[in-house]
């Protein structure tokens, strides 16, 4: 009979960055890919925050694969259902290391914000609730909270920071079902969600985005789900 065991290794993980830091850095901005997405693409999503001083970071999932077949365009993923507890624990690990590398080149009292794209909002949650880096601001962008996070966790830490849903209007991922369970995860979270909607689809909007980045925000904030 087969037994399953784990061996640890180095792993060499890439990310694609805007701007450099300096002592004009006032944002640091961590943008998490969705499911078959290159951070090499993403992250050309977020040039209109790159002003002199933010830094957008945009780490990659660490397992990549053919979209179609065994040839043409590749995609990376966070995770799969397939010994999805390591893969949280690869990814957190990763994660952690760039932020540690990175932050040591910040100035002080920097404001951090991390933006999880579709797969990339569950990431971005598990990051924060269990890894090492301290967030200001959490926004959820076509995706929804983890189902399976820990709601002891989520009350002593997403609580203390802003946290925000962004979707499309017509978003063909995220039903009515689907916004509902978001609206339950966010209750038993206990963070005061903002939620904002734009006229799109499974895109990140441009103009959403930087008025997510101009002081005031969004003119007006949708109702919760």
């Amino acid at each position: 009979m087969a037994t399953e065991k784990r061996i640890s290794f180095p792993f060499r993980g890439r990310f694609f960055q805007l701007g450099e830091a300096g002592k004009d850095t006032r944002e640091i901005v961590f943008v998490l890919h969705g499911h078959g997405q290159l951070a090499q693409y993403f992250i050309r999503k977020f040039q209109g925050l790159d002003n002199g001083t933010r830094i957008v970071y945009a780490p990659e999932g660490l397992s990549r694969y053919y979209l179609e077949g065994f040839t043409g365009r590749v995609g990376a993923t966070w995770m799969t259902r397939e010994d999805r507890e390591n893969d949280i624990i690869n990814y957190i690990t990763y994660l952690d290391q760039l932020y540690e590398s990175e932050a040591a080149t910040w100035p002080e009292n920097v404001r951090i914000h991390v933006i999880g794209f579709s797969q990339g909002a569950a990431t971005a949650t598990r990051w924060i609730l269990n890894g090492k880096m301290k967030a200001d601001r959490l926004i959820l962008w076509a995706g929804i909270l983890p189902y399976d996070m820990d709601i002891g966790k989520s009350r002593e830490i997403l609580t203390e920071m802003d946290t925000i849903s962004v979707h499309g209007t017509r978003d063909p991922y995220l039903t009515d079902e689907t916004t509902r369970e978001m609206t339950q995860l966010a209750d038993k979270s206990g963070a005061a969600f903002e939620y904002h909607t734009f006229d799109g689809e499974h895109v990140i909007d441009e103009e959403m985005l930087l008025a997510l980045f101009t002081p005031g925000g969004p003119s007006s904030p949708s109702p919760g789900q």
